[in-house]
């Protein structure tokens, strides 16, 4: 008789785990679709909260992601549809409010009415922005290797030089008309500014051309890779990682011209520069 209680009772509380468990499930997945339903726009369209949406863009996104959104100097290009971290509104208000970890996007503690009407403005954004590349991409791959001798200085997918950016992704983080800008003129501080910007408030800019003059009165030009109070650090143009102590130095030169050369109509055609940007939009997409 005992042992049939024993079975009575063991076969009582596999099915009480069972419950709990289904229990569990069944209250996931409702809160999931609570949780879905709940970060879904309420500002999506709407003029007024696309306006605010800009203003708080300008004053909290803009110095990394520039005044129009089209890339800046740490953040990439928000116009296009074509967003790393997810591109739907609950992954982009996850984005924006705990950040992206390993990268230089922090987290915000913005309410989420702002965090809605900042990707209301976003959203807008994305809606205008049409512009697509109109050349040749395997002609463009070409120019970048060949002609423009641009892999010298970049890499692409692990292969290339090591003193300009990486553009594995660039076609992902820089619009077209961001990258035609830099390609025509990369010394141009761009319609937004922010270059100056980062500038005035006295922030080190990687890749951003340093000369430095030594006690001795050597010259010694590179691009920027780190800076602090105390040292400088830089990779000259034979791809040599320096480092130096400030105390060392005679002066520490930010020079507002680029290390990349100008690539005018003389350098690269019209065409030819359409197949170049037609293969770096290809980079980094889906």
């Amino acid at each position: 008789m005992s042992k049939l209680q024993g079975q009575n009772q063991t076969g009582t509380w596999v099915l009480i785990h069972l419950l709990m468990v289904l229990s569990f499930l069944t209250g996931k997945y409702t809160y999931t679709q609570a949780k879905q339903k709940s970060l879904r726009n309420p500002f999506t369209g709407q003029p007024a909260a696309i306006n605010e949406g800009k203003s708080i863009f300008r004053t909290q996104c803009a110095l990394c992601h520039g005044i129009e959104a089209r890339g800046g100097l740490k953040g990439p290009n928000l116009t296009s549809a074509r967003w790393t971290h997810g591109d739907s509104d609950d992954t982009i208000f996850r984005t924006i409010t705990e950040g992206v970890p390993g990268t230089q996007m922090p987290a915000n503690n913005f309410p989420p009415e702002k965090t809605w009407k900042l990707i209301a403005y976003l959203r807008s954004l994305s809606a205008r922005a049409s512009v697509s590349a109109l050349g040749n991409r395997v002609a463009g791959e070409e120019i970048f290797l060949r002609k423009a001798h641009c892999s010298q200085c970049h890499m692409v997918n692990g292969h290339g030089g090591r003193l300009g950016p990486d553009l594995s992704r660039i076609g992902a983080s820089r619009s077209i008309p961001y990258l035609k800008d830099k390609i025509r003129e990369p010394s141009k501080l761009g319609e937004d500014m922010t270059v100056g910007l980062w500038w005035e408030l006295g922030l080190p800019l990687v890749y951003q051309t340093v000369t430095l003059v030594t006690k001795d009165g050597r010259r010694i030009t590179g691009a920027l890779r780190n800076e602090d109070t105390f040292s400088i650090q830089l990779m000259d143009q034979g791809e040599e990682l320096l480092m130096f102590w400030k105390k060392d130095l005679q002066q520490v030169i930010h020079e507002r011209s680029s290390l990349m050369p100008r690539y005018d109509e003389q350098r690269l055609s019209e065409k030819e520069l359409q197949d170049l940007l037609a293969y770096l939009d290809s980079l980094g997409g889906p």
